[in-house]
């Protein structure tokens, strides 16, 4: 099976930076689709920054130019300029073929920032 584990989450200051990485098990990664999305309570899942199979890369508005996803063993968000509204369940998903296939999903790791 595989399987996504999101790690590097915590606390952080308004200005800071925080790292996260998602750990992928299976023959077919870093083939797909990866992402990174996060959710608050109340509000639906979105996506936050995406990295497709040609290594062309998508960010929210409200992320770019403060985020960078990147590839290469693991999956990770490099977060900088955190923000309060930064603040959510970030969660890393994957897929086999070409963006948006997000067939697989971590559990989620929580990023608050204050």
């Amino acid at each position: 099976d595989v399987q996504l584990v999101e790690s590097g989450g915590g606390s952080a200051q308004t200005g800071g930076s925080l790292r996260l990485s998602c750990a992928f098990s299976g023959p077919t990664y870093e083939r797909g689709c990866m992402g990174w999305f996060r959710q608050t309570p109340g509000k639906e899942r979105s996506p936050v920054a995406v990295i497709d199979m040609n290594r062309s890369t998508y960010y929210a508005d409200s992320v770019q130019g403060r985020f960078t996803i990147s590839k290469g063993g693991a999956l990770h968000l490099q977060m900088d300029s955190l923000k309060p509204e930064d603040t959510a369940m970030y969660y890393c998903a994957a897929g086999e073929g070409h963006c948006p296939d997000f067939r697989y999903w971590g559990q989620g790791t929580q990023v608050t920032v204050s």
